[in-house]
């Protein structure tokens, strides 16, 4: 019970979180980057008719995946910083998906309808923004695998880092194979002249 108690658990290698983060990033990049192939830099703002996989995109549309995939990439390197990136994709896309219902008038009430369509949404953004936001979420809470070290693991590991380390000299007369009358070699050295070099 007591070894129980001082058992540690820590996170184990490369996290599901960041695996999934990565690939979300990535791909958020690679669907800016062709935005950008589609649409130019003309009219950033504006109503563009030109489509990625069949949604509406414009050049802020774009720019909006490119940042949201850089600053995924930066945040995979930890697990809680994936998390945290899973938190601002369900904020974001949430975000554009509420907007969207509002543009698309399934929300009887805009509140921002005197701020046009900047993003140039249509419905089928705000089905691919529902799914996304969804995605943030299982990345925010994908559980993370954990290892459980116990405490004969951390004394066998000490052990062996002070035997790479350090040499241990066993001394020479606890050998049991050696007959008690030899001198072995520490032995033989103190009994040798002070004159004597070697």
């Amino acid at each position: 019970m007591a070894r129980a108690q001082r058992a540690r658990i820590r996170t184990a290698g490369l996290q599901p979180a960041q695996v999934l983060a990565g690939l979300a990033s990535l791909a958020f990049l690679v669907f800016g980057i062709v935005g950008f192939t589609r649409t130019g830099f003309a009219d950033f703002a504006g109503r563009h008719e030109e489509t990625v996989l069949g949604f509406s995109v414009n050049p802020l549309y774009n720019l909006g995946f490119v940042l949201l995939g850089a600053i995924g990439l930066l945040l995979t390197f930890g697990s809680g910083r994936s998390r945290a990136f899973g938190f601002l994709t369900f904020i974001a896309f949430g975000a554009l998906f509420v907007w969207g219902l509002m543009i698309a008038g399934t929300v009887s009430t805009n509140p921002v309808s005197q701020a046009g369509n900047p993003f140039n949404l249509n419905g089928p953004d705000n089905w691919l923004h529902l799914g996304l936001a969804a995605l943030g979420l299982v990345i925010a809470f994908l559980p993370a695998r954990h290892k459980v070290l116990l405490p004969e693991d951390e004394d066998e590991t000490v052990v062996t880092d002070r035997a790479d380390s350090a040499t241990v000299v066993q001394p020479v007369h606890d050998d049991p194979r050696r007959p008690k009358h030899e001198k072995g070699p520490a032995a033989a050295r103190e009994e040798r002249p002070p004159g004597l070099a070697h």
